[in-house]
């Protein structure tokens, strides 16, 4: 508000000595925190608009003389001087608000409909015309009153307990109290359903009503809106039981220089495998905490943000977001909901993660607001050499990494990026990764082969030529493929030969091999001696029956190629005269089979 604002608004709404006695001389009566003034209806329209959209109890007021003012209330004047002092201080109000009284006001044009002052509606009396000075209505103010008596007559009036202060010693008790319990009170209001609004530590006149709501299904207090400080001290209580048993206690970790609140009766502290500390299950919770500490930089921080949706603890559903020098992770699944938040400060990168199991959504949701208030940096960070790490490729500083459900082999079938697999490859999915990072779907399957296409277009450069003519019988045979499924970086040549043209039934489109093929390799490619792709290695049978070593089936290149022109791709397909070098083999077969995952 301009100066020029503030003078003529002083002018407005203070035209009497008399007024201004009337209202200073009722200091609890209910009063305002007048934040804006605007010489035209519009205006003030607008900025009460903007002010709704981040705080509560927003009014606006004719003032006279063609002005109109915005107003916060009504409040308690204790109350009204705390909000004046926490948004002034927040700057979510100008520097230059300051406490009004009701009779500085006329008639309310925001919120639409309403009458906080109790004047005569506008028809009756224009708002351009002075008024006299206005009666609240108590039940509309921040402190309620008992109902009327002859509603009290309906019912046997309630016996309440006698209360340990006074209302005014109440509010004695309450203005002792720092922002940061009032915002706990807020908190524990919210929590219990009866209050819905902003924590922000200023009682106005949501947080009253909610107050009177908790006292009245509370049924030994009396409904003051005010709590007293036994009462404050039980709504505590309520909101903290659901913690009970948890042991919820700081615990400060010098290595990983950090401090926090943990469940001390549910975890205990197991290992340093850097850059976490591990505390695992102790008691009936299957729960677990993980302290992150680490010296790094911006990489560090990205390629730990990474490195945490491998592992197992980090369900690959649900939210998460990386910003500039943090970043969180939830995951979550059937059986639990894992919680990860790090950040990047002075070199150091420290954080958290919360493993609690699915469906004790209360309780962990309590467990984590402690943690995440609590958590405070200490000096130093872990050194990368404390403690002994788990020696396991499955693991990473002592966790588990997280394995598709089956891993098999693929190839690229054309230069579009589409790939053929063996239909086992990709039965019962939720998620299907061609070489772990691209997404991809089936578009066809049939016969055994299924056919996938990436969700990010791939450019192969190389893709497999079919055999367009019936292989020769026992002819050399090569099989490429992820033999232990993704272990190994690359997939592996297993060399045979050709057995037979037809499968043990006489199967044309099948071919016996023999070589000692894994599960892994089905799915992936088989060449013949002069580098052609002849048919795709399928899975051993099942059904009880178990194949002799060295025997394994192929399904044909007609039969790849059929699928593939259903689903309105074109193959490539010739025959090669010259046999093709084992090493050169290796380099072509490398280029155009592919690891593909079956995730749960």
């Amino acid at each position: 508000m301009s100066r020029l604002f503030f003078s003529v608004f002083i002018v407005v709404a203070f035209t009497t000595r008399a007024a201004f006695a009337q209202a200073v001389a009722q200091p609890q009566d209910p009063v305002w925190v007048q934040i804006e003034a605007q010489p035209s209806l519009s205006q003030a329209q607008q900025r009460v608009r903007e002010f709704s959209a981040t705080l509560p109890d927003v009014n606006g007021f004719s003032l006279g003389g063609g002005w109109y003012g915005v107003a916060l209330g009504p409040y308690l004047p204790d109350d009204a001087r705390e909000v004046l002092r926490v948004y002034r201080r927040e700057g979510q109000i100008p520097r230059d608000s300051y406490i009004a009284y009701s009779s500085s006001f006329r008639q309310q044009f925001w919120p639409i409909g309403a009458n906080l002052l109790n004047l005569p509606s506008p028809a009756a009396t224009p708002v351009t015309e002075p008024t006299e000075t206005p009666v609240v209505e108590t039940a509309q103010a921040d402190t309620p009153t008992e109902q009327p008596e002859e509603v009290a007559t309906t019912e046997p009036t309630p016996q309440v307990a006698k209360p340990d202060e006074t209302p005014s010693e109440a509010r004695a008790s309450e203005r002792a109290l720092s922002r940061e319990e009032r915002q706990k009170l807020q908190i524990a209001l919210k929590w219990a359903g009866f209050y819905d609004s902003t924590i922000d530590g200023a009682f106005g006149r949501g947080t009253r009503r909610s107050m009177s709501l908790w006292q009245e299904a509370n049924s030994a207090f009396k409904p003051t809106g005010v709590l007293t400080t036994e009462q404050r001290a039980q709504l505590i209580v309520q909101y903290n039981a659901v913690l009970d048993g948890l042991g919820m206690k700081a615990v400060r970790n010098d290595t990983a220089g950090i401090e926090m609140m943990l469940p001390t009766d549910v975890v205990s502290f197991s290992k340093f495998s850097p850059p976490f500390v591990h505390f695992d299950s102790s008691g009936d919770i299957n729960a677990r905490v993980l302290m992150i500490s680490q010296s790094g930089d911006q990489n560090t921080l990205f390629g730990l943000y990474d490195i945490m949706q491998t592992l197992e603890i980090v369900p690959e559903s649900g939210p998460r977001e990386r910003k500039k020098n943090s970043f969180t992770l939830v995951g979550e699944n059937a059986g639990v909901i894992s919680h990860t938040e790090a950040s990047l400060a002075d070199g150091e990168i420290k954080g958290f993660t919360l493993i609690w199991p699915a469906g004790d959504e209360e309780r962990r949701r309590r467990v984590l607001s402690e943690m995440r208030a609590s958590f405070t940096r200490t000096v130093g960070a872990m050194d990368p050499a404390a403690g002994t790490d788990d020696q396991s490729i499955d693991l990473v500083s002592g966790l588990e990494i997280r394995r598709p459900k089956i891993a098999r082999s693929g190839f690229f079938l054309d230069g579009s990026g589409h790939i053929a697999t063996t239909s086992e490859a990709v039965a019962a999915c939720s998620r299907i990764t061609v070489e772990g990072d691209y997404e991809a779907k089936v578009i066809a399957d049939a016969s055994g082969v299924a056919i996938l296409r990436t969700k990010e277009a791939l450019s192969p450069a190389q893709v497999a030529t079919l055999r367009a003519s019936a292989p020769r019988l026992q002819s050399e045979v090569a099989v490429s493929g992820f033999s232990y499924e993704g272990i190994l970086g690359a997939p592996t040549l297993t060399f045979g030969r050709l057995s037979d043209i037809k499968g043990l039934a006489g199967e044309p489109e099948l071919k016996r091999l023999a070589l000692n093929a894994l599960p892994g390799d089905a799915g992936g490619p088989v060449f013949d001696d002069s580098g052609a792709v002849l048919g795709m290695l399928l899975p051993a049978p099942q059904g009880g029956r178990k194949l002799p070593d060295q025997v394994s089936f192929a399904i044909d290149a007609d039969t790849i190629r059929e699928v593939a022109t259903a689903a309105g791709l074109t193959a490539n397909a010739s025959d090669r005269n010259t046999l093709i070098a084992a090493e050169d083999l290796t380099v072509e077969a490398t280029a155009v089979t592919v690891l593909v995952s079956c995730w749960e």
